[in-house]
């Protein structure tokens, strides 16, 4: 099982962890949400939790609970810029169908 982060994803995250001060690296994730049932999670983390998995790309330490590991096997996070709107982006395999807004989605 594996999560790949472009250099796009891998540069920003880097440059939002030099900033903090702080932090080992990402946690990647995803909860009940949404009309489509499923939304990601992207936080910074400081601490490993007990069921935490450990991967790491480029450089950066992407970090996964078990649970959500299923739903974002294969996945890559990107990271782009459209006109004035900016963010990172879930290149999920496993999407089955989002909903209209692109906030949520199923396996």
């Amino acid at each position: 099982m594996a999560i790949t982060l472009s250099e796009a994803a891998a540069d920003r995250i880097r440059k939002f962890l030099d900033n903090r001060g702080s932090g080992i690296g990402v946690r990647l994730g995803v909860k009940t949400s949404g009309c489509s049932g499923l939304a990601y999670v992207l936080e910074f983390v400081d601490e490993l939790n007990e069921d935490d998995v450990v991967m790491e790309d480029k450089g950066v330490k992407i970090i996964v609970d078990k649970k959500s590991l299923v739903y974002l096997d294969g996945t890559e996070l990107d990271y782009g810029k459209e006109g004035l709107n900016e963010g990172f982006k879930f290149n999920n395999p496993n999407v089955k169908d989002e909903c209209g807004c692109g906030e949520s989605f199923t396996v």
